[in-house]
């Protein structure tokens, strides 16, 4: 099994397998930021990863998610696609003409 080394901000260098880390990669390039879990000390931590990191990352086997920078979707994004659903023909606007 493939071991990743990095570094905690309390412990030091430690040893991760592919299994320890998540990716999480920007949706707009091609950099991110990763996460982990002490393996001494159980704090969690995140990191940026740039294009090389993120390359050997996910070379190696890391699993990942795109993760979104607009955020959660908010209250009146939902009200607005409720209403819009009630309101109208909508789906002959999805339609294939």
């Amino acid at each position: 099994m493939t071991t990743i080394r990095t570094t905690c901000k309390h412990c030091g260098d430690v040893e991760l397998t592919t299994r320890d880390i998540g990716l999480e990669l920007a949706a707009e390039g091609s950099t991110g930021h990763y996460r982990f879990e002490c393996p001494y000390c159980a704090s969690m931590q995140r990191r940026p990863a740039n294009h090389r990191v993120v390359s050997i990352l996910l070379a190696t086997g890391v699993e990942y998610q795109i993760i979104s920078e607009t955020g959660p979707i908010t209250e009146d994004e939902i009200s607005s696609f409720a209403s819009s659903l009630e309101a109208g023909d909508w789906f002959s606007e999805l339609a294939p003409n």
